[in-house]
């Protein structure tokens, strides 16, 4: 089986600020605006570059999107920066009608998304919002797993004509993604080869996925792992390529189990390939204060749900 070697722990964030600023030297068309959250996204060193290229919105989320699709039809390639709570629940209405409807060029770009946000609770941590995005037409919606990915991502949609959210998160995680890494919007990264099941994971899921997979092969089992870090548009080939392989398949997502990357997954298995599938994910329930990491033990979100729900769903084959 092969081996992930980890080259350093970083939040995803701070590859959002690095290609942020990085994008930026090489696009001029590229801004910026954050709604007073500029240290926790890591904007700061595009705004101490390109200070006459970034903006301020305050705690004004609707005006910041509204703003940034004016700018888009100046030719500019805006990224709007706050939590993903408030890039997505407080301004759906903005996006839904100033930025999807109207397929403008914005990168709607959320921080501290799901339970790892902690200790600011349920109020902060949206579980909701993959499903919402994905939902809008001409909306592109990507997870990316780790520091590394997410920079790539970062500088990957600024070529990328039309809407997107690009979706990360606040705690430290393994890097394992290359720094050279190509990163292609819609294209699955097929992490670990395997025949016995199939896990599909997006986000800070991924290497919990790979340590899945690790643990299972001790026992036997063959997983297969892929990193379906673009939401939409989905890789489909990927899917069913790997479905009709392992006969199975297990989803896992820092998400409500409605609406995210398992039930993407089970439209595609269910026009195609019909196959028993477990999902890993939030069941149906707000979240809570708490340190990052106990809150995914308590929500089943970790290692030992994902191994549990692939033995689970060998079953069923």
């Amino acid at each position: 089986m092969k081996q992930f070697e980890i080259l350093g722990k970083k939040d995803t964030r701070s590859g959002f600020g690095e290609g942020l600023v990085e994008i930026g030297r090489k696009n001029p068309d590229v801004v910026a605006l954050c709604a007073d959250l500029t240290g926790s996204l890591k904007m700061d060193a595009f705004l101490k570059e390109f200070p006459d290229r970034f903006f301020q919105a305050g705690i004004a989320e609707a005006n910041m999107i509204g703003m940034a699709a004016g700018m888009t039809i100046g030719g500019k390639i805006p990224y709007t920066g706050t939590f993903a709570n408030f890039s997505t629940g407080r301004v759906y209405d903005q996006i839904r009608q100033s930025v999807a409807y109207s397929q403008k060029n914005v990168k709607i770009c959320a921080s501290h998304a799901g339970l790892t946000l902690g200790e600011d609770g349920a109020t902060h941590q949206i579980l909701e919002d993959i499903g919402m995005m994905r939902m809008l037409p001409h909306m592109t919606v990507i997870v990316p797993a780790d520091f590394n990915q997410t920079k790539q991502a970062t500088m990957a949609i600024a070529e990328h004509v039309g809407p997107v959210y690009l979706r990360f998160g606040r705690p430290v995680v393994p890097i394992f993604v290359q720094p050279d890494a190509k990163f292609t919007i819609g294209k699955a990264d097929l992490l670990i080869e395997g025949t016995d099941v199939t896990i599909i994971a997006c986000g800070h899921l991924v290497w919990k996925s790979i340590e899945a997979a690790q643990q299972l092969a001790e026992q036997g089992i063959s997983a297969e792992v892929i990193n379906m870090h673009t939401i939409k548009p989905l890789d489909e080939k990927a899917i069913l390529d790997s479905v009709r392989k392992t006969k199975c398949v297990v989803t896992a997502e820092e998400h409500m189990l409605n609406g995210g990357l398992g039930d993407a997954v089970a439209q595609v298995l269910a026009r195609h390939l019909p196959s028993p599938q477990e999902y890993v994910g939030v069941n149906d329930t707000f979240g809570e204060s708490g340190t990052p990491d106990e809150l995914m033990v308590k929500y089943g979100l970790d290692t030992p749900n994902i191994v549990e729900a692939a033995k689970k769903v060998l079953k069923r084959k």
